[in-house]
């Protein structure tokens, strides 16, 4: 008898061992990612995660953190919020995902959330500026980026300050759609204005022919558009066939390596909001920083802003991880992101506290030149 009782002592005392944290060892510390890696919005997801493997591979050639080697795991979710659910059960269900990075979209990220909600899993850096994800504040999701109503009312500002009134918008036909279509809603009425008109594409195609009979007739002087590179593509060329002479202007979810690329010489002028520095510049420390990490990662010369919000996104949550001690847990890595008050990253603050998960506001303006670069 008392060898069986001694057994179960010892069973009992070594219970936490088998109990570990899901997706942290000894030796690895394992991030799940939904995103697009197939499909018409591929680029975004590659490029996104192509900066978060970046900076991962700088960590992890540093020793990791506190000895723990990053592991990023990716799934496509083909931009499409059935399988991004699919995704995200795959990431809870499994039990060896720690946390989670970057998802990309509204709906996707919309659709995953109350499974994040659910088991508790922090989501740090979606790559969505939706109000719905922001207010109110979620306990497990941590924004990174500046919302839609900040990128459209800096676009709404610019022009009415320059005296055109005449502001139409072209929108995906779902959430991500409708967040950024309220946030010129928005930014418009603080003037005593209303959209002269709008017109929507399905997600994931180009039939934009109905957008434009909506929009082209009312001769907009600017064209706000909420879509994803190749509808924008689509609607931009067709718009200018038809003899459309006004301005677009996009939020920064668009993909702009990838539009400047579809457009070719007709994206001269066309302007792109951005949430994070001008990736091209070596002005600030991060943006340096950044262009070393992809060099080294076999990626030299090839920057872009998604990128390097994928690489600040990581950065941000290596951050929290450090911040969060050795004995890592989803509740420590929570409580170290809520008390990231005013952390500057090289030239790109992010704050967090408990009741705001909206980590910076910055947004710039930059357009599209005639060989397929960026004006900053």
């Amino acid at each position: 008898m008392k060898f069986f009782a001694t057994l179960l002592l010892s069973l009992s005392l070594a219970a936490p061992a088998f109990a570990a944290t899901p997706g942290v060892t000894d030796t690895q510390i394992v991030i799940g990612q939904s995103a697009p890696l197939t499909g018409p919005a591929a680029q975004l997801g590659i490029r996104l995660r192509m900066g978060i493997e970046a900076y991962f591979k700088q960590v992890n050639a540093d020793g990791g953190v506190a000895g723990r080697q990053l592991k990023l795991v990716s799934l496509d979710d083909g931009y499409e919020p059935p399988r991004a659910v699919a995704n995200t059960k795959t990431f809870i269900n499994g039990g060896d995902v720690f946390a989670l990075l970057g998802y990309v979209g509204t709906p996707t990220t919309l659709a995953a959330k109350p499974l994040i909600d659910q088991a508790g899993i922090p989501l740090i850096g979606p790559f969505t500026g939706a109000m719905g994800l922001r207010t109110p504040v979620d306990p497990y999701i941590f924004n990174i980026r500046a919302s839609y109503n900040d990128e459209t009312r800096k676009i709404v500002d610019q022009f009415l300050f320059l005296g055109l009134k005449k502001i139409a918008v072209f929108y995906q036909d779902d959430a991500y759609g409708m967040a950024g279509l309220t946030g010129v809603q928005k930014a418009l009425a603080a003037h005593g204005l209303k959209p002269v008109a709008t017109g929507t594409v399905k997600r994931n195609t180009v039939d934009v022919a109905a957008a434009l009979a909506s929009i082209l007739p009312a001769k907009p002087d600017l064209i706000v558009e909420v879509g994803t590179y190749t509808e924008v593509a689509a609607f931009n060329q067709q718009a200018l066939a038809q003899g459309y002479g006004g301005q677009f202007a996009n939020v920064s979810f668009v993909g702009s390596e990838a539009l400047a690329k579809a457009l070719g010489p007709s994206g001269n002028g066309v302007i792109i909001t951005q949430v994070v520095p001008f990736p091209f510049s070596t002005v600030t420390p991060l943006v340096r920083e950044y262009q070393a990490a992809m060099n080294a990662a076999g990626h030299k010369d090839d920057y872009d802003f998604t990128s390097l919000e994928g690489y600040i996104d990581a950065k941000v949550l290596v951050l929290a991880l450090r911040k969060a001690g050795k004995t890592l847990t989803r509740a420590s890595l929570m409580d170290a992101l809520n008390g990231m008050s005013n952390e500057n990253l090289g030239g790109f603050t992010v704050r967090f506290s408990p009741d705001d998960h909206s980590g910076s506001d910055y947004v710039d303006t930059t357009s599209i030149t005639a060989s397929g670069g960026f004006r900053h």
